[in-house]
């Protein structure tokens, strides 16, 4: 049987605050007749400002969405109204119940639609002319070894100028464009970075991006993980469906905890899991519209048994979700096991020397206290201490965290890196996953 979500879990699907609170007010069983719950499907209808309910349902293992509403905030109140319902009521709706003929339709439609792409997907690879597609290979990787060329040179001469002088505006974004016709989006991305860094770090930026524009200039020589790295991180990517056909891991993954961010072109959803048979973490990208949440959606602290495909490199994190045998299941009773802040420091320094424009890596920490000292936010175990990446969460958050914590040690979830620990999720005794806001 699936579990029904938490509240929690229910509103970290909305696309913006305004859609969470309309959903608060759609959260009550009056407005809604016709509930029901089976097959990972739920549905209810909604009394709108018309005289006809609207038509909501939701397929919870992707998850996916269909309201009649028109409404063009995805997921749309209604949906993130019933979800709540079904999460904080379950009385209201009632499991095991027939879905009506309408539910059945669309979930009949995804069906025959996944069918169809999974064919076309198909046909495309067999049309495929790998000759083609290795000149392709080629001209691409002459036109980023030549744009990572030219911007060495660009680093190398603002050196010799000196960086007292802060660069013009407009002047990174101008080659950061110069990288993207070189077919070089991830050196772009950096090249940006640029232009907020602070002025007592500008040499290290500089520094990291020179060794990755020159790392690709020899990437031949590199060993095969190593030039997998640099090969993204300057902008290539893999597709899903060729890294699925390759090896894969199954296990039963543990959902440690997910955060979504947003800008004005997309919304990136992170989501980290935990094998729990081979202990690897892991990292899935989920990615939607703006004012559209990512489709992809796991709850924190359940468990999913489910084969992941991971990227290429010499540290592989990020991974790409395949066949899933089942829904999400309650997780283990327990707080995930963690480590001390001086061994977090010296796994992400080990992570480091694989990759060294790593930022971050996910983190468990173990028996820590958050306290507030005269440099800002800090988790102690009573013997060392991380600092709390400063603007990684709220200082409200970390309030709330203080709060829970009430001075006792909490297990918390994260990135730790070299400018601090971002806290993501913390377990207190109850072995409660509790999300640390943004």
């Amino acid at each position: 049987m699936e579990e029904r979500w938490s509240t929690e879990h229910v509103l970290s699907l909305a696309p913006d605050p305004a859609s969470r609170k309309a959903a608060g007010k759609l959260s009550a069983p009056a407005p809604w007749s016709e509930t029901g719950w089976g097959g990972g499907v739920l549905w209810g209808q909604c009394k709108g400002s018309g005289s006809t309910p609207y038509r909501t349902a939701v397929e919870l293992g992707t998850p996916a969405y269909t309201c009649s509403c028109p409404s063009r905030k995805f997921p749309c109140k209604h949906a993130l109204g019933l979800l709540l319902l079904w999460s904080g009521s379950p009385e209201a709706v009632q499991e095991g119940s027939e879905p009506p003929e309408w539910v059945s339709e669309w979930t009949g439609g995804r069906r025959r639609a996944a069918e169809q792409k999974a064919t076309r997907q198909q046909a495309r690879a067999a049309e495929a002319d790998p000759a083609a597609a290795g000149r392709r290979a080629e001209r691409r990787a002459a036109r980023v070894a030549a744009g990572a060329q030219e911007l060495r040179l660009r680093l190398a001469d603002d050196i010799r100028r000196g960086l007292a002088e802060p660069t013009p505006p407009g002047v990174w974004e101008e080659v950061a464009a110069r990288m993207v016709d070189a077919q070089a989006p991830g050196l772009a991305g950096r090249v940006r970075e640029l232009a907020d860094a602070p002025q007592e770090s500008l040499l290290e930026e500089y520094a990291m991006l020179h060794l990755l524009a020159g790392a690709y200039g020899r990437i031949d020589a590199l060993p095969a993980p190593l030039a997998a790295t640099v090969r993204t991180r300057v902008g290539f990517t893999a597709d899903s469906a060729e890294l699925l056909a390759g090896p894969t891991v199954r296990d039963r993954w543990h959902v440690l905890g997910s955060r979504d961010t947003a800008d004005e072109r997309l919304t990136t959803r992170r989501l980290w899991l935990r094998g729990a048979k081979t202990g690897r973490d892991a990292l899935l990208l989920a990615f939607g519209r703006p004012g559209q949440a990512p489709d992809l959606a796991l709850p924190t602290g359940q468990t999913v048994e489910a084969e992941l495909a991971f990227h290429p490199g010499a540290r592989q994190l990020r991974a790409v979700l395949g066949t899933r045998y089942g829904a999400p299941e309650a997780g283990p009773a327990e707080p995930p096991a963690g480590l001390s802040p001086a061994e977090a420091m010296a796994e992400y320094g080990s992570a480091v020397a694989d990759d060294p424009w790593l930022d971050a890596w996910p983190t468990v920490l173990t028996g820590v206290v958050p306290v507030l000292g005269p440099d800002g936010w800090q988790l102690t175990d009573g013997h060392r201490a991380l600092r709390v990446r400063p603007g990684s969460v709220p200082e409200s958050a970390l309030w709330r965290l203080a709060a829970v914590s009430a001075g006792h040690p909490v297990t918390l979830f994260g990135e730790c890196g070299h400018a601090g620990f971002a806290p993501v999720t913390a377990w207190t005794q109850s072995a409660r996953p509790i999300g640390v806001s943004q």
